[in-house]
Formats: structure tokens, C-alpha cells, sequence
């Protein structure tokens, strides 16, 4: 079974030049990345943006905060969880959120 043995967060820029989220988890000898980009939409269903707006880099756009979070809190809730357990990775990050909305 493969474990989960970090999670790093970063600030990365999207397609537009606008700041956003890449993690990368590491198991054992690999490591896999992922970026979420915020989408053009702006709807009451599209996913929430945690940006720092109080503070004036990027046009209060920076990610640093929650980048910060996936580096600290995240990256420990995470560690030895089964990589392959998407169910229990999802449970374990909404129960870290504890909001009904996923602010």
C-alpha cells in the first residue's frame, strides 16, 4: 500500500499570470502535481478562491495563506494516509474545512 509522505504547497501563476495552487504529494519514490486555476466563471456553484486579499501582492490575487495551510496543517493530516483512498483523503480534508459551503 502506498502512503502519502508530504504534501507541498506552492504559489504558481495560470494561463492569465494570475497567482493559484499547485501541490505536489510525495509516496515513497514519486511524487505526482496538481494545479487548480480559478475558472472565468464566477457563479454561486463555482468552488470558493482563498486568496490573501489583505495583502497587496498580485493585486490582492497571492495564495500564500493557504499555501502556508497545505504546507503545515494539510501536509501532516495527510501523511501516512493510503494514496489509493481518495474517499478517506476527501473526508479527511472536508472535516479541515468544516464549513457547509468548502470556504
Amino acid at each position: 500500500m502506498a502512503k502519502i509522505t508530504k504534501v507541498k504547497g506552492r504559489q504558481v501563476f495560470d494561463s492569465r499570470g494570475n497567482p493559484t495552487i499547485e501541490a505536489e504529494v510525495f509516496s515513497n519514490n514519486m511524487s505526482a502535481t496538481a494545479i487548480c486555476p480559478s475558472g472565468a466563471s464566477t457563479g454561486s456553484f463555482e468552488a470558493y478562491e482563498k486568496r490573501d486579499k489583505k495583502n497587496n501582492k498580485y493585486l490582492g490575487k497571492s495564495v500564500l495563506q493557504p499555501v502556508k495551510l497545505i504546507n503545515t496543517i494539510i501536509s501532516k493530516k495527510l501523511k501516512n494516509q493510503n494514496l489509493h483512498n481518495q474517499e478517506k483523503i476527501d473526508f479527511i480534508l472536508i472535516n479541515l474545512d468544516g464549513t457547509k459551503q468548502k470556504k
